[in-house]
């Protein structure tokens, strides 16, 4: 089911959480709204589910209008952060819940309610584990029945909530693979919030990026994460370090330190890059001239993640480089190198 978002909005009193806005979801795609706290990401999902009312705009699944249309005749699958499962409920039984719950002219048989059950539970990989109470499962478990509870109704869109945000680092890991993968066997229309930007860049087929009640941009991961619309964008999707300064004949200065641009490009008073821009070397070359000095090393994972710090330097920059390039520079805490940038970012004025 296609979901259309059209000159949507939403006030709170004198405060404005979304400007007008429009949005169009096809069907069978996965969607993430991402974003800092108060960007209006999860007002935007509680309208498409009906739990909100926009104060202007409408709402349209498929051809149908569900605007006015109360959250229990949309058709929506939600899974909030918490779980929100019945404590005094078996996993069977919060799994059936929905169904149990549908008026009599609707209600399947308890044959069918007891088929469909198990057969999500197993989709789930929580099968054996159908006569638990919520208390006797981890928090990865509970949240595996919150998602088969919510597919159980066959919805027509299924929306989630920061639905891995109270789990610890490797369980999230795990259940967004696991997402994916569900998601492309049932091959249902899904919007999800997340202020993750790794959680939001591996699930989505494209991400929203919003900021102040409003969409900065709406595009695949590979192109929000290579191609960013804007200043905010940019620094929002992952590590960024800044060099401002005074541009002088190409170069962009700043006391000793200097970076060398493109002539032919325009003036600008700061650049913006990423840590695995950075060059580490022991010789500053014609690209820039900046000393820095090491103020920790980070060796853990695919990359060497190293702290720099300068007098030139605002606050510390953060450089990611190969195991192969750390083996042969030994950078240690209070060591001495220079930073040549691989690639450097500039933003209009106006959108800084």
């Amino acid at each position: 089911m296609s979901i259309s978002v059209t000159g949507v909005s939403r006030r709170f009193g004198n405060t404005t959480a979304l400007h007008p806005l429009s949005l169009e979801i096809a069907k069978g795609e996965m969607v993430g709204l991402l974003g800092p706290s108060g960007s209006g990401k999860t007002t935007l999902l509680r309208i498409i589910a009906g739990l909100e009312t926009p104060n202007s705009g409408s709402i349209h699944f498929g051809d149908r209008d569900v605007t006015h249309v109360h959250v229990r005749k949309r058709r929506v699958g939600f899974v909030f952060q918490h779980y929100a499962l019945f404590r005094h409920m078996s996993v069977f039984e919060n799994v059936a819940f929905g169904l149990r719950a549908r008026p009599s002219s609707e209600r399947l048989s308890n044959a069918e309610i007891h088929d469909r059950v198990h057969h999500l539970l197993e989709r789930v990989r929580l099968e054996a584990l159908a006569k638990r109470l919520p208390a006797q499962l981890s928090g990865g478990q509970q949240q595996r029945v919150a998602l088969a509870r919510a597919l159980a109704v066959e919805p027509e869109v299924l929306l989630l909530d920061e639905p891995f945000g109270a789990l610890d680092a490797k369980v999230r890991l795990e259940l967004r693979r696991w997402l994916r993968h569900l998601h492309e066997e049932f091959n249902f229309t899904s919007v999800f919030v997340t202020h993750d930007q790794e959680e939001a860049l591996e699930l989505s087929d494209r991400v929203v990026v919003m900021s102040n009640g409003r969409i900065e941009q709406i595009d695949t991961p590979q192109t929000l994460y290579r191609a960013p619309a804007n200043r905010f964008v940019f620094s929002f999707l992952g590590e960024t370090n800044r060099f401002a300064g005074e541009y002088r004949e190409g170069r962009l200065h700043r006391d000793q330190a200097w970076i060398q641009l493109d002539k032919a490009g325009a003036p600008t008073s700061e650049v913006l890059l990423r840590p695995h821009e950075l060059i580490l070397t022991t010789a500053p070359d014609a690209r820039a001239h900046l000393p820095v000095t090491v103020d920790a090393v980070s060796p853990v994972g695919s990359d060497v993640r190293i702290e720099l710090t300068a007098d030139w330097m605002d606050t510390p920059w953060l450089a990611s480089i190969t195991h192969h390039d750390f083996d042969r520079l030994r950078p240690e805490r209070g060591g001495a190198f220079f930073v040549i940038p691989a690639r450097w970012h500039q933003f209009a004025p106006e959108n800084a």
